[in-house]
């Protein structure tokens, strides 16, 4: 029997492409050649660069960019100020969605007062809902304000028990609140920071086997399986001051193919938390005549080097896996094969490329 298997392009809602200001991390072009490289065929893109993307200017450059060196499709988070609650609903329909920084974050976004968080969660009207960085008692706050404002609320990164079991109520109660889980997060725990040492300083922080267990024992409540792809070069998370981050597109299929060989994870389930959930979420469009082929019986150890991400490095190095992405067909063409990244820089398309631009 052939151990070849065709999945549909993952769309990963989740990352950081470091662009504008961050190239020497990573580009449009290098994180997008990673994405599909690990079967992603859809990237949504952080807000918190340098400058940040939160009007219509900003998010007009990092576009601009994204058309220059995009290789799969992709979409532009909005990013939330104190002062930008007012944003055109025109330019709304342009982004990804909206992206709040709640608790503590690596950048220049973040808001702290409540009033400003309910205005934005008042005026957004999407396509894409507003997605929350919000770690433990955040949590419930967040859930509360989507309760009170009806605004539908994604949830980034929940890294402990104690946050599902919000969300879980949050869901039973009916509330849009819908949420996302990392493969760091799922694999790793506090237990492996002496081993890692910077290079497992992310946010939200590793937790506890206890935390980790339970995001695996409550996974029917998770929506999506994100990469929070976070590229750092290695001179960085060396130094004294290492930023939080780690990169993770072209590994979260190789995991997640993994847990479906040990029993942990349906392939059923796998679709839907890496295709069919995400598009969903975030309105995202059809992809005709795009997949992924993978062989769910190849075996091999994470490497230290050789990556596609300009980080060239991972957090998985030395780990056994099973399953490889063996080629990502984009729109009926082979867009990588075999180690090799295809698919020129500007191929990909903007998923709200049919949005109507503000004048």
């Amino acid at each position: 029997m052939s151990s070849l298997l065709r999945l549909p392009g993952l769309a990963d809602v989740h990352v950081h492409l470091r662009e504008p200001g961050g190239a020497h991390k990573e580009t449009f072009a290098t994180g997008t050649a990673a994405a599909l490289a690990g079967g992603v065929t859809t990237v949504l893109a952080m807000p918190n660069t340098t400058p940040p993307v939160t009007d219509g200017a900003s998010l007009e450059e990092a576009a601009r960019l994204a058309r220059a060196g995009a290789r799969c499709d992709y979409g532009l988070f909005l990013g939330a100020t104190h002062a930008n609650a007012s944003l055109p609903e025109a330019l709304q329909r342009r982004a990804a969605g909206l992206k709040i920084y709640i608790n503590e974050t690596f950048g220049p976004l973040r808001v702290e007062s409540l009033p400003a968080v309910i205005a934005h969660m008042r005026r957004w009207r999407g396509p894409g809902p507003v997605a929350v960085h919000a770690e433990g008692l955040m949590v419930p706050a967040v859930v509360a304000l989507a309760a009170m404002t009806g605004a539908r609320v994604h949830v980034c990164h929940v890294s402990r028990g104690a946050e599902l079991a919000v969300i879980r109520s949050a869901k039973e109660r009916g509330l849009p609140v819908t949420c996302e889980v990392t493969p760091h997060h799922l694999w790793l725990t506090e237990r492996d920071l002496p081993q890692l040492g910077p290079f497992g300083h992310m946010r939200p922080p590793l937790a506890t086997p206890a935390d980790r267990d339970a995001l695996w024992a409550n996974l029917d409540v998770v929506d999506c399986v994100a990469t929070d792809h976070a590229p750092h070069t290695r001179a960085e998370k060396l130094g004294p001051s290492p930023p939080p981050g780690v990169p993770g597109l072209e590994t979260m299929l190789p995991l997640l193919l993994t847990a479906l060989h040990e029993g942990r994870l349906t392939l059923e389930r796998l679709v839907e938390l890496t295709h069919t959930r995400p598009r969903a979420i975030f309105g995202l469009p059809a992809q005709p005549d795009t997949w992924v082929e993978v062989d769910t019986a190849a075996e091999w150890v994470v490497p230290e080097r050789g990556w596609h991400t300009r980080a060239d490095w991972s957090p998985f190095a030395g780990m056994r896996v099973r399953g490889r992405v063996v080629r990502t067909w984009v729109r009926g063409a082979v867009a990588y094969e075999e180690g090799y990244v295809i698919a020129p820089p500007g191929s990909g398309r903007d998923v709200r490329a049919d949005a109507e631009r503000p004048s």
